[in-house]
């Protein structure tokens, strides 16, 4: 059964992977078509390149620290850990991470809530026809992958909690 789960999240984790590295080479390839219609004439100049390389980096950025949770490379403190019990410091790791699962159901749910409220009223600047709700889904889009791969880091604290390997 863990097996399946894991194989889930491997799969999970490789889709999120590949997904910011595509918006990375769409904001580089962007980035230099738009530095290249400045200078070169017959290069076009888009107005909307702009607003799709920030959307690109927001995309990037939020989504990408659900990779971050999975690996356990997410910033916490660590400094006191050496000097607590062991059974201490899993158990707060457990505590920590029912925190971080709780953050991110609520960065779900509001994200796509915010993102629905503002995408009915608010366009792109230079793409008029464009909802911003695409601007701000990615909250709740980062919301749902950091849940889900809280839930594999929870499964493996309480197992390590138990005496299990991790």
């Amino acid at each position: 059964m863990w097996e399946r789960i894991e194989k889930f999240y491997t799969h999970l984790y490789d889709f999120v992977m590949v997904v910011c590295k595509v918006l990375l080479l769409i904001d580089v390839g962007i980035t230099t078509l738009a530095v290249m219609g400045r200078y070169i004439p017959f290069v076009p100049a888009w107005a909307w390149s702009e607003e799709i390389i920030l959307t690109c980096m927001i995309y990037m950025a939020l989504i990408s620290a659900g990779l971050a949770v999975r690996r356990e490379a997410h910033v916490r403190m660590t400094a006191l850990d050496k000097y607590l019990p062991q059974m201490l410091v899993k158990t707060l790791d457990v505590f920590d991470d029912l925190m971080v699962l709780g953050f991110s159901a609520l960065m779900f749910v509001e994200g796509i809530q915010y993102a629905a409220r503002v995408g009915e009223r608010s366009m792109y600047t230079s793409i008029p026809w464009l909802s911003r709700f695409w601007l701000y889904i990615p909250v709740g889009i980062a919301g749902l992958v950091i849940f889900l791969f809280q839930l594999e880091v929870i499964c493996k604290h309480v197992k390590a909690l138990k005496g299990g390997k991790q």
